[in-house]
């Protein structure tokens, strides 16, 4: 099997193509743009790691280079699409929302586009938890109203309903996965729970916005990479979409106790006030998930943290 996956030197795109090939038979094509939004060295270490199986093959693509993009699909023909590259950050999309339409909305479409020429058996898109904004009633279910509030999370939005519209016309399957904040190794180091281990390492003063009571409901790489492959590779699993989430929400308070414990250490940290167009609660459901995937358990935060911890060697 041919699986191309964009955003391939990702946090998830590593860890999706690192499980892929635990498969010998099959072949992984990665794309990624190796953009400076943030350290370009550990994307090079996450390719370079990639590139240790034979099985895996790497092309620097800019998804907005529509002639590029299609000379190398056509060519790999490959029988699964994971789209997963895109701009991140809801905060950064304040100060450069044009990188947000270019990354996130004209390269899906300029994929989108290539498929019309393609014999591609499936798509599978990674959307987020943003989408759904700050709601009332919790857990949020997939067919809750979307509320987005920044322009990620508005390009998110976008992308889902071009890939519904595009792909319904030329008869592709596709399955779309709301992800709420993903977490594991090697991960990104804007994302909450690296930053806090950065800023714990090097001795740092950690802010804690909205005086640490903010929830969200982490999710483990390792349960996101299977859930994404078996929406790939199930055949009953077609034109759907799904909240991927542990439906175990914490507080970010309590998430710096129990590394405080952990590490018996004391965590330097300040209470700040709510920063804008960040949401306050992020608590999905998974019982449509799970009925369909026959998923019955998620890594609970305290065994995923673990986990970082010792591959990361942080004590």
């Amino acid at each position: 099997m041919k699986y191309l996956i964009t955003g391939s030197s990702g946090f998830i795109g590593f860890h999706l193509a690192t499980r892929l090939l635990k498969n010998k038979k099959n072949f992984v094509y990665g794309i990624d743009s190796l953009n400076n939004y943030y350290s370009v060295n550990l994307k090079k270490k996450r390719t370079r790691l990639l590139k240790k199986n034979k099985n895996f093959f790497f092309k620097k693509i800019n998804l907005c280079n529509f002639i590029n993009l299609k000379n190398y699909i056509l060519k790999v023909k490959p029988d699964i699409i994971f789209h997963l590259a895109g701009q991140p950050g809801v905060l950064y999309s304040f100060q450069n929302p044009h990188s947000y339409f270019l990354n996130n909305i004209l390269a899906t479409k300029n994929i989108l586009n290539v498929l019309k020429n393609t014999k591609v058996k499936k798509f599978i898109f990674t959307s987020s938890s943003s989408v759904y904004g700050d709601q009332k009633k919790f857990p949020i279910k997939e067919n809750y109203n979307l509320k987005p509030l920044n322009y990620y999370a508005a390009t998110k939005v976008k992308c889902e309903l071009l890939i519904k519209k595009e792909l319904q016309k030329i008869k592709v399957p596709y399955v779309i996965f709301r992800l709420f904040t993903v977490y594991g190794y090697l991960g990104r180091p804007d994302m909450l729970i690296y930053s806090l281990i950065n800023k714990i390492k090097s001795y740092k003063k950690i802010i804690l916005y909205n005086n640490g009571n903010n929830f969200r409901d982490f999710t483990f790489i390792d349960d996101v990479t299977e859930i994404l492959i078996k929406g790939a590779m199930l055949n009953s699993i077609k034109n759907k979409i799904f909240n991927v989430c542990a439906s175990k929400p914490i507080k970010i308070i309590y998430l710096l106790k129990f590394i405080e414990r952990h590490l018996k250490t004391k965590i330097n940290y300040v209470f700040d006030k709510i920063r804008k167009g960040e949401m306050l609660k992020t608590y999905g459901s998974n019982f449509f998930l799970k009925k369909k995937f026959n998923k019955k358990n998620f890594v609970n935060i305290n065994e995923g943290l673990i986990k970082i911890f010792n591959l990361e060697k942080v004590k």
